[in-house]
């Protein structure tokens, strides 16, 4: 976990209760006296990182509609701190390509680093809820947009207006290439639990979770499409969760004479990486 990431030590769960009262019933108390939650209980990951975000991001308020991911907060900023020393620039402004209903990535980029930041999704419903959690933290509202991605067929096109420049893109793209694999993956995560418990732990609507050839395919396109507008982007980024999936992206990006840097991220046991690019003149 980057070193400034303000979760790189083990929750305080009671400052998080005093943040968000919601939380306590779901804090349990191991036989060593540590205190944590049921991660298979959706309602309980909910909760915490609702307290995260109120109590360490400055949020006044934050919801997600019932079926939509809740992302977790000490990984999600992570990618930001990353690219933050990435970049190097204090004074950045930001595209985020699907950005959900949790809005995350706009949220933790306007409290940490006071980017700027448009966040864009093809779900209406999730840009509605975006907007919400706008309006209720109003002192965000400056520099923070959320905006409906009408055009299902592209990932820039209809995003990225004329006249319109950014520092960078980011993405965290669909992981699974059907309902079926990702449902599958969600059985094995929750082994022992009851087939309701694991359909109710199955959160995430389509595509947050899933798309036609999944996570590699998504990244393809990013890049086929990043051509059009490479004078609007200074990087292109996304989060790529297999590593095996590298060497055909690289490869894709060398052909269309693209500079690329791969920059390693790790949680804990959990290793991941985002991958940068821009054209050359």
């Amino acid at each position: 976990m980057h070193p400034n990431n303000k979760n790189i030590g083990p929750y305080l769960f009671k400052q998080l209760r005093k943040a968000n009262k919601e939380l306590a019933p779901y804090v349990l108390e191991t036989d060593r006296g540590i205190q944590t939650i049921d991660f298979t209980n959706p309602k309980a990951v909910l909760e915490l990182n609702r307290a995260i975000l109120l109590s360490d991001y400055s949020l006044n308020w934050y919801e997600i509609p019932e079926g939509y991911l809740c992302p977790a907060i000490p990984g999600r900023v992570d990618y930001l701190h990353y690219l933050n020393d990435f970049m190097g620039k204090e004074d950045a402004h930001g595209l985020d390509i699907g950005t959900g209903a949790n809005f995350v990535y706009p949220l933790l980029a306007g409290s940490v680093f006071n980017w700027k930041m448009k966040g864009v999704d093809i779900d209406a419903k999730a840009i509605r809820n975006a907007n919400a959690i706008l309006e209720k933290n109003t002192h965000l509202k400056g520099f923070l947009t959320a905006t409906y991605q009408q055009d299902r067929a592209n990932i820039f096109t209809g995003a990225i207006l004329p006249g319109e420049h950014y520092d960078f893109t980011m993405c965290n793209p669909p992981f699974y290439s059907s309902e079926k694999d990702a449902f599958k993956a969600t059985k094995e995560k929750s082994k022992g639990l009851k087939l309701k418990e694991v359909e109710r732990n199955f959160a995430g609507q389509s595509n947050e979770l899933w798309c036609n050839g999944g996570e590699a395919l998504f990244i393809k396109r990013m890049v086929k499409e990043s051509v059009n507008f490479k004078s609007q982007v200074d990087w292109f980024t996304t989060l790529v969760s297999k590593s095996e999936h590298l060497p055909k992206i690289k490869k894709q990006l060398e052909k269309l004479n693209a500079e690329h840097r791969t920059v390693d991220m790790s949680q804990g046991n959990k290793k991941s990486r985002f991958l940068a690019w821009r054209f050359k003149e």
